[in-house]
C-alpha cells in the first residue's frame, strides 16, 4: 500500500497571530510558497535574512506577512521600512501589506516621487506602521526631517539587484547608514551582484541565506518559443501571433520608450485594447494604465522593463519579447511576468540574425534547446555557431 503524500504546508504552521491568519484566509492565501515557507520563520525569530528568489515566487508576502505579524499597532511610528526600486512596486507592496495587516489594524503607506510631498507628510504625522518608499523620496524626507526612523525595527530591501541596476546603490548605502538604532535587515533579490553583497556584509549580522530549491513552480510551467525573422517583419508578425494565440492578457516588452510607443501604434491599427507603459509617463497615467491592465480593460500592454520586475499581473498568459537584450537575466525577468506562482504561461521571443549570439547565451544559461515557431535559422545558426555580431554592426 502506497504511503499517502504529505499535504501542502499551511500558514497555520508558521506561528502567526490569529488576526494575520484571518487576513490571509480572507484574501485567498491558502498555502505558503517555497520562499514564504523558508523566509517567514527566521524573520519572525529576528534574524537578518538574505532571500534569493526569482520574480513571481511570492516575495512580497514573504516579508509583508512577518512584518504585519510583528509591528506594535499601539505605537504610531514607522516600525518597518521597505525600500523598493519603483513607484509601481511601492504601490503594489503597500496594497498587499495593507490587506495582510488589515485585521490587526496595521497601517501601511507608500511614499514615492511625483506625488504631493505635503500630503505624504500629513500621512506620516497621522501614524504609519509600515512605510514603503522609493529611495529618492525617502532621502528627501530624511534631509527635510519629515520622517522619523528612530523606531524602525526591521528594514527590508526588495528587488535589491534591480535597485543596483537603476543606480540606487549609493542611496541605499546612505539610507542604511541613517538607521543608527538596532534593527533587523532583510534583503530580497533575484541575484546577488558584488555591490549588493558588499552592502550585505557591511550592514547585516550573520544573515540567514535562503535560496529555495524550488524557487517556485514557474520555470517548468513556462513554454518558451522563438521566432526567427527579419527586423522589419516584427510588427506584422506580432499582430499575426496575437490574433492566432488569442492570449487572455499579454505583455510585449521593448527596449526603449520610443520603441514602445511605435509598437503600440502599430498594434492599435489592427487590434483593440492596446496600451503602453514606460517611465516617461506621469505617475497618474502609469497608475491608471496599471489598474486598467489589472482589471482586464487592457488586453495587450506594450512596456519597457519598468514593468518587468516586481509587479504582479496575475492574469498574463503570454509574454512577447520584441527585441532581445544582451543580458540573459533580462530575458528571465521578462519571462517571469507570466506563469505566476505555478500557473502556466507562454513566452514568445523575436530573434533576428544579429541576435543569435544573444540567444546562444540565454539557452546556455537555461540549458534548453530552442523551440521555433515557423522556420528556424539557417543550419548552423541555431544559437550555437554564430559569431559575435560586431562585424554586422559595422556594416550598418
Amino acid at each position: 500500500m502506497e504511503e499517502p503524500t504529505d499535504p501542502k504546508p499551511t500558514f497555520n504552521e508558521l506561528n502567526l497571530k490569529p488576526e494575520v491568519l484571518a487576513a490571509l484566509e480572507k484574501n485567498g492565501y491558502k498555502h505558503p510558497t517555497e520562499v514564504q515557507k523558508e523566509a517567514i520563520p527566521p524573520i519572525l525569530q529576528g534574524h537578518d535574512v538574505i532571500a534569493l528568489a526569482k520574480t513571481g515566487s511570492g516575495k512580497t508576502a514573504a516579508c509583508a506577512i512577518p512584518v504585519s505579524n510583528e509591528v506594535n499597532i499601539e505605537l504610531a511610528h514607522v516600525q518597518a521600512l521597505v525600500i523598493v526600486p519603483t513607484r509601481e512596486l511601492a504601490l503594489q507592496y503597500a496594497v498587499e501589506a495593507q490587506k495582510i495587516g488589515s485585521v490587526r489594524g496595521v497601517k501601511t503607506f507608500a511614499m514615492y516621487g511625483g506625488e504631493d510631498a505635503s500630503i505624504q507628510r500629513a500621512k506620516l504625522v497621522n501614524g504609519v506602521h509600515v512605510l514603503v518608499s522609493t529611495p529618492g523620496r525617502l532621502i528627501d524626507f530624511i534631509y527635510s526631517r519629515d520622517v522619523d526612523l528612530s523606531h524602525v525595527k526591521i528594514l527590508i530591501l526588495d528587488e535589491a539587484d534591480e535597485m543596483l541596476s537603476m543606480g540606487f546603490i549609493d542611496d541605499l548605502d546612505f539610507i542604511m547608514g541613517c538607521l543608527v538604532n538596532k534593527h533587523q535587515t532583510c534583503l530580497f533579490s533575484a541575484t546577488m551582484p558584488a555591490p549588493i553583497k558588499k552592502i550585505a556584509e557591511r550592514f547585516m549580522v550573520s544573515p540567514v541565506t535562503i535560496k529555495p530549491s524550488a524557487d517556485n513552480e514557474t520555470p517548468s510551467k513556462i513554454d518558451k518559443h522563438f521566432v526567427y525573422l527579419e527586423h522589419g517583419d516584427r510588427d506584422d508578425k506580432m499582430v499575426e501571433l496575437l490574433k492566432s494565440m488569442n492570449p487572455k492578457q499579454a505583455m510585449i516588452f521593448c527596449h526603449s520608450r520610443i520603441q514602445v510607443e511605435k509598437v503600440c501604434q502599430a498594434l492599435k491599427r489592427k487590434l483593440d485594447q492596446v496600451d503602453y507603459l514606460h517611465a516617461g509617463l506621469t505617475q497618474d497615467v502609469r497608475t491608471i494604465i496599471t489598474n486598467k491592465f489589472r482589471s482586464g480593460k487592457v488586453k495587450y500592454l506594450v512596456a519597457t522593463d519598468v514593468a518587468a520586475r516586481g509587479l504582479d499581473f496575475s492574469n498574463v498568459t503570454h509574454v512577447f519579447i520584441y527585441e532581445l537584450s544582451d543580458d540573459p537575466d533580462v530575458f528571465i525577468h521578462r519571462s517571469g511576468r507570466t506563469g505566476r506562482i505555478g500557473r502556466e504561461g507562454t513566452v514568445v521571443t523575436f530573434v533576428t540574425k544579429r541576435e543569435l549570439w544573444i540567444l546562444r547565451k540565454i539557452l546556455a544559461q537555461l540549458n534548453e534547446e530552442p523551440q521555433w515557431i515557423g522556420e528556424p535559422p539557417p543550419a548552423g545558426h541555431h544559437g550555437t555557431g554564430h559569431k559575435h555580431p560586431r562585424k554586422h554592426f559595422r556594416k550598418r
